[in-house]
């Protein structure tokens, strides 16, 4: 049986989710040791800021909480997480870190350097000064729970190695970017032990459409601005890259779980949203043929939203069909991209498998963080400021056992 006094944690990954974790447990003054199967913490953690260390998003809380959903959804249990380490306590955590941050006009949020390495190199300085210990090449392969604490056994240069802790927190992410250790090997773990796991599916993706080989000459690699796009009933703002296979871009992303859950995904694209159907139509005066050619001169549309709208609505007769349909294409898409490309994975640990604090009920001292629990979130700080709050949450329940 566990000891009501924690006296050593181990935590396994060193993502976001893992080291927020370590950061809260160590800071009890509890013995923390992190396992990591790379070389190296963070490896997610800087490939995401290759391209501007999204750390979180400026949106007020009811806004910021929309932004996440999954299978059992608790909201309410997440405002609570949410509430304890929101976006302003990010953005002070990482100024205390000496990386201050400012809000773009997209409401994304990133340190002024807009790199994760110098933030990462910081944050395991402090980890270390907080007493947290690092076991890298450390490949996790089973846990057991035993009278003394939790048993786990680990595979390094081919050598198996038992330990044992007062606590666990689990925080190995998903099954996005394998390369970067976030493979998804715990699933078979997990399930050999009775915990259930909802699949593990691509989110923040880009998803495929059938091109022709006509209009994939024309479209592929062009950016499509200033949309309003739409799966069912939600609709998001922003820009599309056209691909070789479909479509790439934030407003896919945040429409990720609407698009799995239909069964026909398709998106709906607004292509000139700051006018009326009406307004298209007028500016159209006299014109009576040539449509397209018209449509690029008087409503700024440009060919590659034509050799779109060509595809999946052939020709129009009419300014009025045409404007209809520049303010409503529907585009039939096929799947989403393969996992190990995404972003992000959606599925995870069941929600009814953990209690409030992210402990799993069927193995007590057993917690989980991160992208390997249920939820999911868009890009734009959302889905990083998730793994920071399950951390959160998991690091200190895990000191009060």
């Amino acid at each position: 049986m566990i000891s009501d006094i924690v006296r050593n944690i181990a935590i396994i990954g060193g993502g976001p989710a893992g080291l927020r974790a370590a950061e809260v447990a160590a800071a009890q003054g509890v013995a923390v040791t992190l396992y990591d199967a790379k070389p190296s913490v963070g490896r997610k953690f800087l490939v995401a800021g290759k391209s501007g260390l999204n750390l979180t998003n400026s949106a007020e809380f009811e806004d910021f909480l929309a932004h996440y959903s999954g299978r059992d959804f608790p909201a309410v249990l997440w405002s609570s997480y949410l509430k304890a380490f929101d976006n302003y306590h990010l953005s002070e955590w990482a100024s205390a870190l000496g990386v201050d941050t400012f809000a773009a006009s997209s409401g994304k949020v990133f340190p002024f350097s807009k790199k994760a390495a110098p933030l990462l190199r910081r944050w395991v300085l402090r980890l270390r000064d907080l007493g947290v210990q690092f076991r890298m090449k450390h490949q996790w392969i089973g846990l057991r729970k035993e009278e003394a604490g939790i048993a786990l056994e680990f595979l390094k240069d081919d050598t198996r190695i038992n330990v044992v802790y007062d606590a666990v927190i689990l925080a190995m992410g998903g099954a996005s970017w394998p390369q970067t250790g976030s493979t998804g090997s715990w699933v078979s773990i997990l399930e050999k032990l009775k915990i259930e796991i909802v699949q593990l599916q691509s989110a923040n993706c880009g998803w495929e459409c059938d091109w022709t080989p006509g209009t994939r000459e024309l479209v592929e690699g062009k950016p499509l601005q200033n949309l309003c796009v739409s799966a069912g009933e939600h609709t998001q703002t922003g820009e599309l890259m056209v691909t070789r296979y479909g479509f790439e871009g934030t407003p896919l992303y945040a429409l990720g779980s609407q698009l799995r859950n239909m069964e026909s995904p398709a998106i709906e694209i607004d292509f000139k949203p700051t006018f009326t159907e009406e307004r298209l139509i007028a500016k159209m005066e006299s014109a009576r043929r040539d449509f397209f050619k018209e449509a690029g001169l008087r409503w700024k549309l440009n060919e590659t939203a034509c050799a779109i709208i060509r595809q999946f609505h052939g020709e129009f007769d009419s300014a009025e069909a045409l404007a209809k349909v520049v303010k409503c294409c529907r585009i039939p898409l096929t799947q989403a991209r393969p996992i190990d490309e995404a972003i992000s994975t959606s599925g995870g640990v069941a929600w009814r498998e953990l209690d409030a604090n992210l402990m799993l009920k069927q193995i007590p001292g057993v917690y989980c963080a991160g992208e390997m629990i249920d939820w999911e979130a868009p890009t734009g700080g959302f889905l990083l400021q998730g793994c920071f709050v399950t951390g959160n949450v998991a690091g200190a329940a895990a000191t009060r056992i």
